[in-house]
């Protein structure tokens, strides 16, 4: 479903007309995350539509979601928010407005190294280090902490080897990852983009399946292992065992960002806007429209169930992910003003100042409204 209008307002959002009900049965919002434009986007819904929140961020790429966290890999830091239902009853720009608030808890500083996915798991916060062309862990001893690298990689070197980014958990361990070509050599996975994708195991460190064109985003759902084919804009579900691929779904875009929830999987949707990365990708030959947005699936079926289309602002999305039992999230922009005005303690939280919210110099409240309106 697409809208007329010529010159759409700023982050318009075009719904197809079952997204807002989906998301009211599945009892769920949505966080996404657009580099590009430099935001992480709560999409939200109340009775009357869809709504969305878009935040800044500097270069927004991964997002890891639990229960009670956020983290988003930013361009040189992780920022880690964390999740507070008492502060979102008296926010002073809304009060009541958001079932929860996400606030600034903690930053590291990782440098600038290029992470892409991200994952909350046994050992703490992992990390695709895609410059190192290695999985790390964020902690505050080091930048990053090397765990793990393709056996292919001799040195661990700033050089952005094979563009390793995907990864997949399972147990609360790596199990498996997606990297965009088998080279040693800075930058040598651009020789063969299109089809020199990999998949691979990490405890055995085993291609399971190669020809890939950009993978990434490899889940495991169910027992089931799933990635994104992104240069064709395939969904495809692989046997872990054998490497052979079945196509679960095409959609019309470049597919990073893969969640899922109650049956249902949520992609995300970009146009080929950087075509010095992107160019020369089976995508093009389509002839079809390229969107950016989310696509949601039928996991039982494989149909294409809803879309969420943005009309401006927006062509590339990076990550997506479900806030179960969340209606309308809030968050609150990453600096030094919007960190010290949240006091949380385990069973209690407060308001540094019960007065307007002290935002950054320049910085305005970004509350974009519905979907269907833009924004006001």
């Amino acid at each position: 479903m697409r809208s007329n209008d010529p010159n759409p307002q700023p982050f318009t959002l075009v719904p197809s007309p079952g997204f807002h009900n989906l998301l009211q049965s599945l009892d769920c919002a949505i966080a996404l995350s657009t580099y590009e434009a430099g935001k992480v986007i709560m999409v939200g819904h109340t009775m009357q539509g869809l709504t969305q929140l878009p935040r800044t961020f500097n270069k927004p790429m991964g997002m890891a979601v639990d229960e009670n966290r956020l983290a988003v890999a930013t361009r040189d830091q992780v920022l880690v928010l964390g999740k507070s239902a008492r502060l979102a009853v008296d926010y002073h720009q809304s009060p009541g407005k958001y079932d929860a608030l996400w606030v600034p808890r903690a930053a590291y500083f990782c440098g600038e190294v290029d992470i892409h996915d991200m994952a909350w798991g046994d050992e703490g916060l992992w990390a695709v280090n895609t410059r190192f062309s290695c999985l790390s862990l964020i902690t505050d001893e080091y930048s990053f902490k090397p765990m793990w690298q393709p056996s292919f990689i001799t040195d661990l070197l700033p050089e952005d080897r094979c563009h390793l980014n995907g990864l997949a958990m399972e147990n609360g361990r790596p199990a498996f990852v997606t990297m965009l070509g088998e080279s040693n050599t800075e930058k040598g996975w651009r020789a063969e983009k299109s089809q020199g994708g990999l998949l691979m195991d990490v405890s055995s460190n085993a291609v399971v399946t190669a020809g890939l064109s950009m993978p990434h985003s490899p889940r495991l759902i169910d027992g089931r292992l799933l990635v994104c084919n992104s240069g064709t804009g395939e969904v495809l579900e692989v046997d872990r065992k054998t490497g052979q691929t079945e196509q679960i779904v095409a959609l019309p875009g470049f597919l990073r960002g893969c969640t899922s929830v109650g049956g249902y999987l949520f992609v995300g949707l970009s146009q080929l806007r950087d075509k010095r990365s992107f160019g020369g990708m089976p995508l093009e030959d389509t002839g079809q429209k390229l969107e950016s947005g989310v696509a949601v699936i039928n996991l039982a079926t494989g149909n294409l169930e809803e879309t969420l289309y943005y009309q401006s602002t927006v062509q590339e999305i990076y990550d997506v992910h479900v806030l179960e039992t969340m209606r309308q999230p809030g968050i609150l922009a990453f600096s030094p003003a919007a960190a010290g005005e949240s006091l949380v303690i385990p069973d209690n939280a407060f308001w540094a100042d019960k007065g307007p919210a002290q935002h950054a110099p320049g910085e305005r409240f970004e509350d974009y409204g519905t979907a269907e309106k833009g924004w006001h």
